[in-house]
């Protein structure tokens, strides 16, 4: 399948000037590690980050155990799908075109073998008021899914919540049909808060202990720039949450990766995901680590105004494969983290 690479050749030619337009960084440590499982990594995301947790979870689906997916399409879903980009939010995708092409990179020997979607748990969510990532997308999504062999019993579809396109916390942010930053909106479910990090959390890792009230730690910055460069859109830092007993080798911790969605890094609405949308409190009392990676905002001539992640080609034709500069470099992260 051939690529278009414009964007990635405008991108290179302009790496300096993105340099420039990089926020300064705060003090921020090197990304430590902590011994984490390497085979029980797990990602979620939203919208463009939901479509980036699939490519991730397809590229290295050896070693991930499940996915959450908040508004987002197949994979591969911009080359696959009639208008481009539009098409993969409110057109009508094929899961059946995604796996074909998925096979194709497989054959390659471009991506891990498909064979280990098939042991994930994959959790799909969207809104009834989501005008922006529409439902037929998402189904699509299942669809791919399905056909790469995970059993319908691991596949959950949250349908009818009437939220908009955002993250669901319990207590923080947007009303629940609202589509406004920080992208982060409260819904009622059954007369109680939806909290959709432990939906997520708990459909990918079983029954949790109960979230605590106060944290362990905190969420701390680490500099992302060892990972990749100003070319690539990687915001300088990055955010991570390590609970107490995930600091040494003997709390037998996982990572969990969140991708943000367009907008919606730090660079955008400061700490909203990261400290508020719920995931560290889940994390801390059920031994997880949460990566929190970044992107920011570029010019047009760069590819990414709107900052978000790649999952149509703007770092060049390899953004959806182990190769790819954002997946390389999440993956970069991640095996600092579970290093022996």
């Amino acid at each position: 399948m051939k690529r278009m690479i414009a964007g990635a050749s405008i991108v290179a030619v302009a790496v300096f000037a993105a340099g420039l337009l990089q926020r300064d960084a705060f003090a921020a440590d090197a990304l430590p590690t902590r011994h984490a499982d390497p085979s029980r990594t797990s990602v979620s995301g939203l919208s463009s980050g939901a479509f980036m947790a699939v490519q991730y979870a397809v590229a290295y689906s050896s070693g991930v155990v499940g996915v959450g997916v908040v508004a987002g399409g197949p994979y591969d879903c911009a080359f696959v799908t009639t208008g481009f980009t539009t098409g993969c939010r409110s057109g009508t995708p094929s899961g059946a075109l995604s796996l074909a092409a998925a096979q194709g990179f497989e054959a390659l020997g471009q991506i891990d073998p498909l064979r280990g979607l098939s042991q994930m748990k994959v959790y799909l969510f969207t809104g009834t008021r989501d005008e922006t990532v529409r439902a037929a997308v998402v189904g699509a999504t299942r669809d791919f899914f399905a056909a790469a062999g995970v059993p319908a019993k691991h596949i959950a579809f949250v349908g009818k919540v009437p939220a908009g396109h955002a993250f669901i916390a319990p207590d923080f942010g947007n009303a629940c049909g609202e589509t406004a930053p920080p992208y982060v909106s409260h819904c009622a479910v059954g007369g109680h808060a939806y909290d959709q990090p432990k939906a997520i959390l708990q459909y990918i890792h079983g029954p949790l202990k109960a979230a605590v009230t106060t944290l362990s730690s905190t969420v701390r910055p680490f500099d992302q720039t060892p990972f990749g460069s100003a070319a690539t859109s990687l915001d300088t830092v990055g955010f991570v949450y390590v609970p107490k007993v995930c600091e040494t080798a003997a709390g037998h911790c996982a990572v969990h990766v969140v991708f943000h969605g367009c907008r919606q890094g730090a660079q955008s609405v400061g700490s909203d995901v990261y400290k508020s949308v719920g995931y560290n409190r889940w994390a801390d009392s059920n031994r997880l680590i949460v990566l929190y990676p970044q992107v920011v905002t570029t010019s047009l001539l760069q590819g990414n105004p709107e900052g978000c992640w790649d999952w149509w080609g703007y770092t060049g034709p390899t953004f959806a494969v182990r190769s790819g500069v954002q997946l390389s470099a999440v993956k970069a992260m991640v095996d600092r983290l579970t290093a022996p």
